[in-house]
């Protein structure tokens, strides 16, 4: 969990993406394993600007190795929403650790504004 409330961290986003949270999942030993990654983000901004929630397989955010994109819309301006997201890594490779990052990027007038949180879970199938 980056940020439990609403007005924190109270940022402006900018084009290139940044990181909201990152995630380590024990998978020693599991062939094939399922990922579950979840997570949601609290935005401001005025009505109609956009955004862009990446998760990426690792720690550095690589088009190659993006396995979700989501582009979201604010509605209203001025008033905090949330968007929450469900992923799934069905082609994770073995590691000892699968390592997930969370990045948002969009257009400067729209603020992460919390709450902000990513999880996941590691499963066979």
């Amino acid at each position: 969990m980056n940020s439990g409330s609403v007005g924190s961290p109270n940022t402006s986003l900018s084009v290139s993406p940044e990181v909201f949270g990152s995630i380590g999942l024990q998978t020693l030993g599991v062939a094939n394993p399922i990922i579950t990654l979840n997570g949601t983000v609290g935005v401001t901004g005025e009505e109609g600007d956009t955004f862009v929630v990446e998760l990426v397989r690792g720690t550095v955010y690589d088009p190659f190795f993006v396995i979700y994109r989501a582009e979201g819309t604010v509605g209203q301006t001025g008033g905090a929403e949330f968007h929450s997201f469900t992923a799934q890594d069905l082609a994770a490779p073995p590691a000892l650790e699968s390592v997930y990052t969370s990045f948002i990027s969009g257009v400067s007038t729209v603020a992460r504004t919390g709450p902000e949180m990513f999880y996941g879970i590691a499963a066979t199938n």
